[in-house]
C-alpha cells in the first residue's frame, strides 16, 4: 500500500491577526480606565508585550518549519498575508487619536501620564516593524505605506537607511545600526540615532545629485517622509490643541527607541570577515540573530527570522525561513529587549554566545573599541599558566 504525504499548510495561519492585537490594546486600557478611573490602566500595553508575550513565549516553544520552496511563490502571492499588514495602520491611528483625546482631556497623574506615552509609544514602535515589512517591497503603493506607518513617530528616514544603508553595511563597524561586542545599548543609542538619520540624508542626497538634482526637492524620500509627521501633527495639534504636541514628540521618542534596541540585538556583536580582495564576505544567516520564538514570531510579522530577511530582503513574512547556520537568540525580542535595556544582564546573557560563534576568538567580532582592551585582558589572563605552589 502507498503512503501519501500530507499537503503542507500553514498552521499560524489563523495566529496571524494576533498581530493586530498590539494597536487594540490602548482600546483595552482606556475602557479599564474609563469604567475604574484607574490610571495603572494605561500600563497594560507595555505589560502584555514585555510580560504577557515572554512567559507566553516560554511556554509554547519555538517553531522552526519552514514553508517548502516549491510553495513560497504561491504564499508570497496571497494576500490575506498582505492585508495583515495593511490593517495595522488604521488600527495605529485611531490608537494614537485615542490617545491624544485623553492626554488633551487631561485629570492623569503623573504615572498615568507616563503610561500613556508608553502606551502609544510601544504602539508606534511596533509600527516600524510593519513598515520594515512593507517598505522593503517592490510595489510602490507598500513603499508608501510604509512611510505612513513611520509618520507618529517621527523617523521617517528609516525607509531610505534601513534600504540602502544598513542592508548594505550590516555586521560592519560602518553600520550606525549594528552594534558591537561590549557596547552598552545606552551607548548604541546616540550613536545610531544621529548615524542613521545623517546617513539616510546623505544617501539620498547622493542619489539626487546623481540625477543632477538639489537635495531640496520635493522627491527627496527624507523630506517628503519628514513633511508627513509635520502634517500629521500640525492636523492632531489643530484637533486637540498645541499641548498635543508634547505628547507626541515624547511617544515618538519611545516609539523609535524601541525600534532602535530590537536593532540592538539583532547584530550584537556580528561581523562580516573582508575577503582576499579587501571587500566584506556577502551577508548570509550567520551574520543576524535569530530567534524561533512561535508567539513572537507571530506578533511580529516574524522579523525574528531576521537572518533569511538580510540574506533574502524581498521575501515576504510568511515565507521567511530558519537556518541552523544562524545565530540564536535564548529568548523572544520581547523578552531580549528588557535584557538589553540592563548593561549587565545583557553582558552575562550575550557576550559569552558572540565569542562562542566565533570559537572564542574576540578579533572575529564587531568589537565596541573601549571594549577591546578588556576582552584582550580577559584573554591573557585565561591563557596564563597557573602557578604551582
Amino acid at each position: 500500500m502507498g503512503t501519501d504525504t500530507v499537503p503542507w499548510r500553514d498552521t499560524r495561519k489563523p495566529l496571524w491577526p494576533l498581530a493586530l492585537l498590539v494597536p487594540a490594546l490602548p482600546f483595552l486600557g482606556w475602557w479599564v480606565w474609563h469604567a475604574t478611573g484607574a490610571g495603572w490602566a494605561w500600563w497594560l500595553t507595555p505589560a502584555v508585550v514585555f510580560g504577557v508575550i515572554p512567559v507566553v513565549d516560554l511556554l509554547i516553544g519555538d517553531d522552526r518549519e519552514n514553508p517548502p520552496e516549491e510553495l513560497v511563490p504561491a504564499l508570497q502571492a496571497d494576500g490575506y498575508y498582505r492585508w495583515l499588514t495593511y490593517l495595522y495602520l488604521p488600527a495605529q491611528y485611531a490608537a494614537l487619536v485615542l490617545c491624544c483625546a485623553v492626554w488633551t482631556h487631561g485629570g492623569l497623574s503623573w504615572a498615568a501620564a507616563a503610561g500613556l506615552v508608553a502606551t502609544i509609544g510601544v504602539v508606534d514602535g511596533i509600527a516600524i516593524n510593519t513598515a520594515h515589512e512593507l517598505g522593503h517591497k517592490r510595489e510602490a503603493a507598500e513603499r508608501w505605506l510604509s512611510r505612513i506607518a513611520l509618520a507618529p513617530a517621527g523617523y521617517g528616514h528609516f525607509h531610505v537607511e534601513h534600504n540602502r544603508g544598513h542592508h548594505t553595511r550590516v555586521a560592519t563597524p560602518e553600520d550606525p545600526a549594528s552594534s558591537r561586542l561590549g557596547e552598552t545599548f545606552w551607548a548604541f543609542w546616540p550613536r545610531t540615532v544621529w548615524g542613521s538619520l545623517r546617513s539616510a540624508w546623505r544617501l539620498e542626497s547622493s542619489r539626487l545629485r546623481l540625477r543632477g538634482r538639489s537635495p531640496w526637492t520635493w522627491r527627496n524620500d527624507v523630506l517628503n517622509a519628514w513633511a508627513m509627521t509635520v502634517l500629521l501633527y500640525a492636523v492632531l495639534a489643530v484637533a486637540f490643541g498645541p499641548g498635543v504636541l508634547v505628547f507626541l514628540a515624547l511617544q515618538a521618542v519611545v516609539g523609535f527607541s524601541l525600534l532602535e534596541v530590537v536593532n540592538y540585538l539583532e547584530h550584537y556583536g556580528l561581523a562580516r570577515q573582508r575577503t582576499a580582495a579587501g571587500r566584506y564576505e556577502k551577508v548570509d544567516p550567520r551574520h543576524s540573530w535569530n530567534s524561533d520564538r512561535t508567539v513572537t514570531n507571530v506578533f511580529l510579522f516574524q522579523l525574528q527570522r531576521h537572518s533569511d530577511h538580510h540574506a533574502n530582503p524581498l521575501r515576504r513574512y510568511q515565507t521567511l525561513r530558519s537556518f541552523d547556520a544562524s545565530p540564536q537568540l535564548p529568548a523572544g525580542y520581547a523578552t531580549m529587549v528588557v535584557a538589553a535595556l540592563l548593561p549587565p544582564v545583557w553582558r552575562r546573557v550575550m557576550d559569552h554566545r558572540v565569542l562562542a560563534h566565533y570559537g572564542g576568538d574576540p578579533e572575529l567580532a564587531n568589537v565596541h573599541p573601549p571594549a577591546r582592551d578588556r576582552l584582550r585582558r580577559r584573554d591573557t589572563a585565561r591563557a596564563r599558566p597557573v602557578q604551582s605552589s
